[in-house]
């Protein structure tokens, strides 16, 4: 028999997956890769099912040791399935994002009510930043959504009794933290083991801990996780120097991959990526925690959920290596704290409009804000975007969505003022969705220009023994879309030469002088070269085009790049 609320759960659960599905899928392969992340995070996968090697990791031929495998895996296994295009490939993080979307719901649900998980899934789907990584092939969004589940397991678990159902959600979280860390490494189980240790310490609640079925545990993760770190390590003899010490020592404590940011950098990222719900926050984490430290017990799941999302966002602003989507794993927390204060808002139909005064006019004046800077950008060629052409293609979407900022803005407090609190949040959701979905029609004018159509016009013009460059840079999706690997000249981008001998070997990493040596010879090359590097250089030796002695015949050319041969 089904009861009430079993038929809610699965109801929910079923238009939250058809909605946030269709929003995360729509235009999701219309646009090619973008370079270097999206090109880099396809083509290593693209090499594990050219060789068959599911184990080293390999970019260009390289071996390659920055991340674990899973997420490559993951997109490795989708392209089997439907194919090496755009959609298969982004399928996968937009997968993981709406698996956020549905854990968020049923997390909040478990801890505060239906009405909070509802809330809880629409702040974390709609949200600027969580959408728009879960659109984009990088490892972020994985890591994000299984350090999520490892949390959400714990929390969920020390409020059970002993029995069935606490033992399989601390199974879950050994589960999933040894994903996570098959995803990125090592954070995977240090940042959420710290999370829990810091919250158990600081509110003293060893006593909810135990039974946390450790052994069991502890041979689940080393049973998922273990596998491909020995196997990497035993046949790679560098592994460990650059996955351990490299990957997660010196890109946390040094400047060493050249991303620092200023210590305020992350503070930026989350109001903005948290938009339109980043407006509510602060009113959302003071209720909750009402009371402080003298109710600390009363309110031990809040400070759990503000544990998390201070902890994940300190360690990250203390790393020397700063990116967006670092921050992301604590939007799920945060999702459920702002979810609990609007579920409670929207109910309250006496004083919604009171509670939400200050916030919403934050948030009108955001986005007319944001309206203007796009009107301004589009409008104003050279203000913003100092590219013309770049301006006109994104005029229309520009204006399309400063035109959604504006009546979102505008609507949301008359609609509280007259229909009430749930109203008014309705129409911010509305809005943010309409907005999310509009701004998929900029991104291909968004992303920089990549190399997809010449990479195709090498594909189908390059026979046997042809030789396939590129000049002074790599170009990560080229390798994708011409199904082949390159050689380089002048230059080696990400590809970490030291950690391959063979590699380093082949012969297919050159400098200008032995490129210029193999142009004269018989054999047919083909090159790939940005426009600045071949027009102009900056070391103070001849441009490669302004060389009268250098003859060559021009293929194709696009928006940013060269496409050329030493023969016709």
């Amino acid at each position: 028999m089904v009861t009430p609320e079993k038929s809610s759960w699965r109801r929910d659960l079923l238009w939250l997956a058809l909605a946030f599905g269709l929003l995360l899928g729509f235009r999701l392969g219309s646009y090619p890769f973008d370079n270097p992340d999206e090109g880099r995070n396809v083509e290593i996968p693209r090499e594990m099912l050219a060789t068959g090697d599911w184990v080293t990791p390999r970019l260009d031929g390289v071996n390659y040791f920055e991340k674990p495998p899973l997420m490559y895996w993951a997109v490795g296994a989708s392209m089997q399935l439907f194919g090496p295009n755009e959609w298969a490939t982004r399928a996968v993080p937009a997968l993981f994002a709406l698996g956020g979307v549905l854990l968020t719901y049923a997390a909040a649900r478990r801890l505060y009510g239906r009405a909070t998980g509802l809330a809880a899934a629409t702040v974390l789907g709609t949200s600027l930043l969580y959408f728009g990584t879960g659109r984009f092939l990088v490892l972020d969004m994985a890591v994000s959504v299984l350090m999520s589940a490892t949390l959400f397991c714990f929390i969920l678990a020390v409020h059970e009794p002993p029995g069935p159902r606490r033992r399989w959600l601390f199974y879950g979280l050994y589960a999933s933290a040894a994903l996570a860390t098959l995803t990125k490494g090592f954070i995977g189980f240090l940042v959420t083991g710290a999370v829990m240790f810091l919250w158990l310490l600081v509110f003293n609640q060893w006593k909810r801990l135990r039974p946390l079925y450790l052994p069991s545990g502890i041979a689940l993760f080393l049973a998922i996780a273990a596998p491909w770190h020995v196997l990497a390590a035993m046949r790679n003899e560098t592994w460990a120097h650059r996955y351990i010490y490299i990957e997660h020592w010196a890109r946390f404590t040094t400047t060493y991959h050249g991303r620092s940011q200023p210590w305020h950098y992350f503070i930026w990222i989350l109001l903005g990526g948290l938009f339109p719900w980043s407006v509510f926050l602060w009113p959302a984490v003071r209720d909750a925690v009402r009371g402080g430290w003298a109710r600390r017990g009363e309110n031990s799941t809040a400070w759990f959920l503000v544990t998390w999302a201070a902890f994940i966002f300190l360690f990250f602003s203390k790393s020397q290596s700063k990116l967006p989507a670092y921050i992301l794993p604590v939007f799920p927390a945060l999702a459920v704290l702002l979810g609990a204060w609007l579920a409670g808002v929207a109910a309250d139909a006496a004083d919604a409009a009171w509670r939400l005064r200050w916030s919403l006019r934050v948030y009108s004046f955001a986005c007319g804000l944001l309206a203007a800077a796009l009107l301004l950008a589009v409008l104003k060629p050279g203000l913003v975007l100092h590219d013309p052409a770049q301006a006109l293609a994104l005029r229309k979407p520009g204006l399309m969505l400063a035109a959604v900022l504006l009546a979102g803005g505008l609507m949301a407090p008359v609609a509280t003022r007259r229909r009430g609190g749930f109203a008014g949040l309705a129409v911010i959701a509305a809005t943010a969705a309409i907005f999310l979905a509009g701004l998929t029609f900029a991104v291909p004018d968004i992303y920089k220009p990549g190399t997809k159509e010449l990479a195709l016009l090498v594909k189908a013009r390059v026979r046997p023994g042809d030789r396939v460059m590129h000049y002074f840079d790599f170009f990560h999706d080229f390798t994708f879309y011409a199904e082949r690997t390159v050689d380089l000249v002048g230059a080696k981008g990400e590809l970490e030469l030291e950690e391959d001998a063979a590699a380093r070997a082949s012969g297919r990493f050159m400098d200008e002088a032995e490129f210029r040596r193999l142009w004269t010879q018989p054999g047919r090359i083909f090159v790939v070269a940005k426009k600045r590097d071949v027009q102009r250089r900056g070391d103070g030796q001849p441009a490669l085009f302004a060389d009268p002695t250098f003859h060559y015949h021009l293929l194709e050319l696009t928006r940013d790049h060269y496409l050329f041969s030493n023969q016709p």
